[in-house]
């Protein structure tokens, strides 16, 4: 059981809150001080710097806007690792998986499935609507953007795994003693992370519906499968197509990317198919693959006793 692998730490409630600060400050504070030294050096004064992420993308490039905004989810992971392994004396396998060992093939499945689908529906819509598209490629910038983006946005994927639906979802499942509060609570915390996004600000309160909807999904792909390990693929797959494929003035990743999307923007069925349509399809595929059973129970259902989890684990506590 993958919340229970929480058991294989030091799981007071203290160590939590300690945690969460640590991971905050290696987010947050020191993750951000290489963006604000670009910013400050390039900037007439703290007054004219700006605060946006367009104009904040306009004054350094977006490649390097890019590499310093993915640069502090680098710190983040750090710091997630460190909370787990120093300050919780766990196992960073016990903080991805309940698998003796981390499933490679499930994220390089569930990284290639959804690529190639969103690449192809990205395809599809291009095809479609070519009015709303411009070709925005240029090779000496693509081929940096390519670098930065496959080094650092697996990395910035991973840190909000493993912080919300590893170390959060660990810590409150152990608090809470069930699973539905979790994984609600960490689906939540997903979505307004998001809520300082451009798109939030284009489309209105709306698009929280995707972003929280996405989280729901990510969450029920970790307890489900009991691990990390396809929520780490798709979510990686998810950014990375983004980035490189398409962009547009008012999202949060304006890059170098091939095309630029020009339409004007609104909150409509794109939003809401791939929440209800297309991650139930995702949902489907997985539990064929992975013969997934009994969704309630681990969904919602409750978790096991520290004492009776330790006891049927004892042998392999005792390996490690």
């Amino acid at each position: 059981m993958y919340i229970e692998q929480g058991y294989k730490a030091k799981e007071d409630f203290w160590r939590y809150i300690v945690g969460l600060v640590i991971i905050f400050v290696g987010w947050q504070i020191i993750g951000m001080i290489p963006l604000m030294i670009a910013l400050v050096s390039k900037s007439e004064s703290l007054i004219t710097m700006p605060k946006d992420i367009g104009g904040m993308s306009s004054l350094l490039g977006s490649n390097l806007f890019l590499f310093f905004m993915l640069l502090s989810f680098a710190f983040g992971l750090v710091a997630t690792f460190f909370s787990a392994s120093v300050l919780h004396q766990q196992k960073i396998i016990a903080l991805t998986t309940s698998r003796n060992k981390i499933d490679w093939k499930r994220v390089s499945f569930s990284f290639l499935l959804w690529g190639i689908i969103s690449a192809v529906l990205l395809g599809i819509d291009v095809f479609l609507s070519p009015e709303n598209y411009v070709l925005n490629f240029k090779l000496e910038p693509f081929l940096i953007l390519a670098i930065v983006a496959i080094l650092f946005i697996p990395i910035q994927t991973s840190f909000e795994e493993y912080f919300l639906r590893g170390y959060l979802m660990q810590g409150i499942g152990i608090l809470a003693k069930n699973r539905w509060v979790p994984l609600v609570i960490t689906s939540l915390i997903f979505g307004l992370l998001h809520i300082a996004n451009p798109e939030v600000e284009k489309l209105g309160y709306g698009i929280m519906v995707f972003y929280i909807g996405t989280g729901f999904f990510l969450g029920i792909l970790t307890l489900m499968d009991e691990g990390l390990e396809l929520a780490l693929g798709f979510h990686a797959a998810n950014n990375l197509i983004t980035a490189l494929l398409v962009t547009a003035d008012w999202t949060a990743f304006q890059t170098d990317s091939i095309y630029r999307d020009i339409s004007d923007p609104e909150l409509g069925l794109d939003v809401f198919i791939p929440i209800f349509v297309i991650f139930p399809i995702l949902l489907y595929i997985f539990s064929k693959r992975y013969n997934w059973i009994n969704w309630k129970e681990k969904l919602t259902g409750s978790i096991q006793s520290k004492e009776d989890f330790l006891e049927e684990n004892i042998s392999e506590i005792g390996l490690e």
